[in-house]
């Protein structure tokens, strides 16, 4: 991508067009006001005579969304203007030249000037746009200093007015405020120096800037500090030292200025006397006077954002080297840093990139520009590029750290400076007037993510995605890359910014507008505070942090003490802001692992088959599972598919009673619905009911959503697969079971921390998954560390399968089921897929599910040993009392074993027509009634451990 334009060439093309003579180069830009318009400069090449030419410098008005050059005033010869004004009426014009000129030894200009062989000097002059172009003629100051000079117009919304104020600044000597007093015969009377009406608002500052959006000046001075202890002077011969001090002045229309900020400052000590970078850089956009030992740039925007960004080069201090080679090394290298102190957020973001050639380092100026509504690009050409989060919507947490290979940014730029009324994105080389869109694109973002092993920049570049740009396609391209290393440590965290982030994404887009405020205290990310982040990119390492600011809304003037109280401007937005995000009115974020600490406790004692389902207060009228209600809410979420498209590799139904995913978001319900209660006092419960609903349901949403990504990075498609849930895991080849299951159990672990629910049928499958892929022995400590659940469903099909031998059970009976010879015991089974090893693993796994569900699942299984374990059960509770204390009558019952009973005599004769059958019938027949005894089951079981054994 080539850059966007040229202004240059577009400022001639419309010369051209506008039948001017000559052609025009060298342009320069001279300033923008606050419409948008740009001022600017250029020279004008005429031949006189043969051989004999003649340079005409020219100042111009540029309006970009007209495409029209009004040229403003023409020289007939060469004249350096670097900055430029005009008042709103576009009547005057205000400017600045520099020359340089050779003083003579006696001659002193003012107290600036020194003896030198050249220097620079600047003068201001104003123009009157009225007259004819032939009349118009500069108007002289009388101003020759050796300081930098800038002038600056302000801005009035009525009209027609009579009297024009302006900004004179004069480094490090004073800021005045003046007026232009315009008569209706087509001059003007100036007020200046000392006159009555002019103003002098600063008598010293070091630094400067006009902010034309918003009527503000910012400026650095020097102020003496309080003494701590009461009446303590100074000591003598101590040269007193001056702190530096931030303010700001509000510009009103009809009122007078005002002192708005005021914030101490940590800069280093310099000379107040002699340049030390060796002169000054002229910025007209934005308009700064400073000279070059401060790169300080206040970026604002009329919502109540500010930002202070300060650029500084600094050496470490290190103990004294004795190599020389070594040393000569150290001393070319400095540390390139900077600041950003993020005043709605009450907090400053610090950043060093170390190692950086002395030469290179001098001559790079970073740019700070908006970025969108939510972040601020920071580029240093050649070395890096950052994206700031430090937008309103939520405190500042998620920062980018790129490298400077940006698309469309050529490898000469220098100076970047963003432009007013081109977009956030559009800025100006000021060298070459080249407009480069500085955007970072998605490409670029991804190749950071694969390039970079930062974990924090990798979570930071999944959140941009997820809740600024909502772009689900490019995360499926990033986590089918974190696919291809499910084993790497950091999957789980990644998965659980996805599902924290797309919920809360999610939860946002479908909240009313007067239910917003309640967005704060929602769930934002994984990353809660920025301590240090360290990236290395290209070889070349850097560090950010992130610091708490003190008191901040201590250096703001309240809205109760402005001159009209409460007013609405940036600054009591600023106020507002600085009040909820670090005053009484901070509210905490929902924290998941608040639930997932609660679910810890209370899924130990959960019975999916003892669990009654009116016991949720999500939906008490009627049951979760089972009925419309999952419906509704998948439907709050906004992302529900069509009836029929079922885009899971398994079937979204649940086997149990009340399941599992309905106690979670029942927790998750309650315990959200509690907390915006507890910390939003101005919220109605029905908007708190909204918003904790439309979060719930966002979370089983974004999780089914996630896991169906999972499954196509693993290469399992469910439109494209024939089969579903457990048919589709026998045909999976080992390859892609393998990395499905590991997948899954990423996902499992960090939707468990993060105390999301699971898409019904999920567990099921995970299991039976995890049964297929996994030997006996690892699958068994999964049972025992609960992670695989041992639902109906999952019994059944393993029953029904020859194949699956050892865990088919999963279906059992407690211990005490089966006697201490249980497990010596071998037979023949009937049934040649169960093998005998394969009973073992299977009577192992009885211990592991409840009593009911084994019982019934005993009787589905048509094995010898079913038949035994539950005959010895029914005469276990015979003896103990447990079955003759139930009702009696059971005639169907009763014929069966009235017809087997005679059987049961004769199947062990003896001479007395005895046998030890008889006799232990004859001891249950004294413990029950013969309605309650199975002689039948009895005696087929007796039967077939003889066939078992004795055969």
């Amino acid at each position: 991508m080539v850059t966007l334009d040229n202004l240059g060439k577009k400022l001639y093309g419309v010369l051209q067009s506008q039948s001017h003579k000559g052609e025009g180069k060298e342009w320069k830009l001279l300033g923008q006001e606050q419409d948008g318009s740009l001022l600017v400069s250029w020279l004008t090449e005429f031949d006189v005579d043969e051989g004999v030419s003649k340079l005409q410098s020219s100042i111009g008005l540029y309006h970009q969304k007209n495409n029209i050059l009004k040229v403003l005033c023409t020289f007939n010869k060469y004249v350096n203007t670097i900055q430029a004004s005009i008042n709103h009426s576009h009547t005057l014009l205000g400017f600045v030249t520099k020359e340089k000129v050779c003083p003579s030894p006696n001659e002193k200009t003012d107290k600036g000037m020194s003896d030198v062989f050249s220097l620079d000097v600047y003068k201001v002059f104003s123009l009157d746009i009225r007259l004819p172009e032939e009349q118009r003629k500069p108007k002289d100051f009388g101003l020759v200093r050796s300081q930098q000079i800038m002038i600056q117009f302000l801005y009035r919304k009525k009209e027609h007015v009579a009297t024009e104020k302006f900004l004179l600044f004069v480094h490090q000597e004073s800021i005045s405020l003046n007026q232009v007093h315009l008569k209706e015969d087509g001059s003007y009377e100036m007020d200046l120096f000392g006159c009555l009406n002019t103003e002098s608002m600063v008598r010293s500052f070091s630094w400067a800037q006009w902010d034309s959006i918003n009527q503000s000046l910012y400026y650095i001075h020097y102020r003496k500090p309080q003494l701590i202890v009461e009446g303590e002077e100074p000591e003598e011969g101590r040269e007193e030292e001056l702190n530096p001090t931030l303010s700001c002045l509000q510009f009103h229309d009809d009122m007078p200025h005002e002192t708005v900020l005021n914030i101490p400052l940590n800069l280093p000590q310099l000379s107040k006397k002699s340049l030390p970078c060796g002169g000054y850089e002229d910025d007209p956009i934005p308009l700064r006077v400073h000279d070059c030992s401060l790169d300080l740039q206040v970026v604002c925007d009329p919502k109540g954002l500010v930002c202070i960004c300060h650029h500084y080069l600094y050496q470490p201090v290190k103990p004294p080297m004795t190599e020389a080679r070594n040393l000569e090394e150290l001393s070319t290298t400095v540390h390139f840093a900077y600041s950003v102190t993020l005043l709605h957020h009450g907090c400053v973001i610090h950043c060093v990139v170390p190692g950086i050639l002395w030469s290179q380092a001098r001559a790079m100026k970073p740019t700070f520009a908006l970025y969108g509504d939510q972040h601020m690009i920071v580029y240093a050409p050649g070395l890096f590029t950052h994206l700031l989060d430090i937008g309103l919507a939520h405190e500042p947490c998620c920062h980018i750290l790129m490298s400077c290979t940006l698309p469309g940014i050529p490898s000469y730029t220098s100076h970047l400076v963003p432009l007013l009324q081109y977009g956030n994105t559009v800025t100006v080389d000021l060298p070459t007037l080249d407009l480069i869109p500085l955007t970072v694109t998605t490409g670029h973002l991804v190749e950071t993510f694969k390039c970079d092993h930062s974990l924090e920049n990798q979570l930071a570049i999944l959140h941009y995605f997820l809740v600024h740009q909502g772009d689900l396609e490019t995360v499926t391209e990033l986590l089918m890359f974190v696919a291809e290393h499910p084993v790497k440590l950091s999957v789980p965290q990644l998965l659980q910014e996805v599902i924290i982030a797309g919920a809360f994404a999610a939860a946002q887009r479908n909240l009313p507008a007067d239910a917003m405020s309640l967005v704060a205290l929602l769930p934002l990310s994984t990353i809660t505070h920025v301590f240090e982040l360290e990236v290395k990119v290209n070889r070349q390492s850097m560090s950010l942090n992130q610091e708490t600011l003190w008191n901040t809304e201590m250096m703001l003037l309240s809205p109760q003490q402005r001159l009209v109280p409460y007013r609405v401007d940036m600054w009591t937005r600023l106020w507002d802001q600085l009040t909820r995000r670090t005053g009484k009115e901070q509210r905490p974020r929902f924290r998941p692992s608040l639930v997932a600490d609660k679910l810890m406790v209370s899924l130990v004692c959960y019975q999916p088959e003892a669990l009654s389902r009116s016991s949720t207060p999500l939906s008490p009228g009627t049951s979760l599972v089972g009925s419309g209600t999952l419906a509704d809410l998948a439907a709050i979420a906004g992302t529900r598919k069509v009836s029929g498209m079922d885009v899971l590799p398994f079937y979204e139904v649940e086997s149990c009673t009340a399941s599992k995913q309905e106690h979670v978001i029942s927790v998750n319900l309650r315990e959200l619905s509690m907390h915006l209660l507890k910390n939003s006092s101005k919220q109605s419960p029905m908007h708190v009911h909204v918003v904790a609903t439309r979060y719930v349901a966002a979370q089983l949403e974004m999780s089914k959503h996630l896991c169906q990504l999972l499954c196509q990075c693993a290469a399992v498609d469910p439109h494209q697969e024939q089969e579903r849930g457990f048919a589709l895991v026998d045909q999976l080849d080992e390859e892609r079971r393998y990395v499905l299951f590991s997948l899954l159990e990423r996902y499992y672990f960090a939707v468990g921390l993060m105390a999301f629910p699971l898409p019904q049928g999920f567990t099921s499958f995970f299991t039976y998954l995890g049964y297929r892929t996994l030997s006996f022995s690892m699958f068994l400590q999964y049972l025992q560390r609960n992670v695989f659940e041992l639902q109906v469903d999952v019994m059944k099909i393993i029953m029904a399968v020859s194949e699956l031998l050892w865990i088919l059970v999963l279906v059992c009976m407690i211990m005490f089921l089966l006697s201490d010879n249980v497990s010596h015991l071998e037979w023949t089974s009937t049934d040649t897929e169960d093998t005998q090893e394969g009973v073992k693993k299977k009577l192992r796994l009885l211990l592991f599910l409840p009593r009911s569900r084994a019982k019934r699942l005993l009787n589905q299984w048509s094995h010898p040993v079913s038949l035994m374990i539950r005959a010895r059960e029914h005469a276990l509770n015979i003896l103990s009392g447990v079955e003759g204390t139930q009702g009696r009558g059971h005639p169907a019952h009763k014929a069966k074993t009235a017809h087997v009973s005679t059987r049961g005599l004769a199947a062990f004769p003896s001479a007395d027509r005895l046998s030890p059958l008889d006799t232990f019938l004859d001891l249950l027949t004294a413990k029950a009634s013969l309605a309650e005894l199975d002689f039948g089951l009895l005696i087929e079981a007796t039967i077939t451990s003889t066939d078992e054994f004795l055969g």
